[in-house]
């Protein structure tokens, strides 16, 4: 029993830390040397996929390297990989789908989704690489949250 909560508290510290470190990543990198990629999420889309979608095969790949090479042991890399794995669902699910709308079937009123596509809107207000605002994804500021 003490194990399976071990796991589970890996699993969810790892989706936090993801989106701590997609918040630096996305600032520092995304909006820095890596803009040249990312420049394509913050451009009107002329097809399905950007070439700022490489960066989500990258984590896929690091979160299945992850499981593969704990597979026999279900230990800690494995779990973070686990974790990697269902922030990066999450990730789609809220980003892509409901704040980009990518599928044009996820609706909702729910006041903190509502919140999170604001701050995504914040951020997309600037086209450019510098003077973006709100780089995280599920962390949104109390005071868009409350508007």
């Amino acid at each position: 029993m003490i194990t399976i909560l071990i796991n589970l508290m890996i699993l969810i510290l790892t989706i936090v830390a993801m989106e701590c470190l997609s918040w630096f990543i996305h600032k520092y990198l995304f909006h820095g040397p890596l803009w040249f990629m990312h420049k394509s999420h913050h451009q009107k889309s002329h097809s399905f996929f950007e070439w700022n979608d490489l960066f989500a095969i990258l984590f896929a790949g690091l979160s299945l390297y992850l499981m593969y090479i704990d597979r026999d042991n279900f230990g800690v890399r494995f779990f973070v990989g686990l974790g990697i794995t269902l922030y990066g669902l999450i990730y789609f699910i809220v980003h892509d789908w409901f704040v980009h709308r990518r599928f044009k079937t996820f609706k909702s009123n729910n006041t903190y989704l509502k919140a999170v596509r604001k701050a995504h809107k914040i951020h997309h207000k600037n086209q450019g690489k510098e003077r973006s605002k709100a780089f995280g994804l599920l962390f949104v500021r109390k005071d868009i949250l409350n508007s």
